[in-house]
């Protein structure tokens, strides 16, 4: 907990009810759903959901329940600076694999407003085709308080540019 305190600041009133689990479970559709540290740590809510896998995308963030669901974390801090697009590939075979199996998908940082939510709206651009203003306007009408960084952001809007360049690439080879 001091940890947590130390690293962002939020002084203990607020850390600990982050860590007492929170209800603003965000259903994105399909089996994907973000939150907060607080979901992460409601297991009831969890289970109601229907959730079997945790894509942590924090750092200092332990999973509390190993036995009851399957972890992924990417320790990576919320800073304009951080290339987020680098763990990209991982996050989404992640995720995924949660689908496949029938469950669901919790993509959580430590607010559930930046780190997450550029993985959310990264994967809808990709695995349904969506363009990063279609996928962000979705995740927000979900998600109202979703706002990732500007450096967040501008790596979204290249990533549509690589996703479009690929789809142009795979147009012409099939000419």
């Amino acid at each position: 907990m001091e940890k947590v305190v130390d690293l962002f600041g939020v002084g203990y009133a607020n850390s600990q009810k982050l860590y007492e689990g929170g209800n603003d479970l965000s259903d994105i559709g399909q089996g994907v759903f973000i939150g907060s540290v607080a979901e992460a740590n409601n297991k009831d809510l969890l289970k109601s959901s229907n959730v079997t896998h945790i894509l942590t995308v924090a750092v200092a963030l332990a999973p509390p329940y190993p036995d009851d669901f399957v972890y992924k974390v990417i320790e990576v801090v919320d800073r304009s600076e951080t290339d987020l697009t680098v763990y990209f590939d991982e996050c989404f075979s992640f995720m995924d694999q949660a689908i496949q199996s029938g469950g669901g998908v919790l993509v959580h940082c430590f607010m559930g407003i930046s780190r997450s939510v550029t993985i959310v709206v990264a994967y809808l651009m990709k695995k349904h085709g969506m363009s990063f203003s279609k996928a962000m306007e979705l995740v927000r009408s979900r998600r109202p308080q979703a706002s990732p960084n500007c450096g967040f952001i501008s790596q979204l809007q290249q990533f549509e540019k690589s996703i479009k360049g690929y789809k142009l690439k795979i147009q012409l080879i099939r000419r």
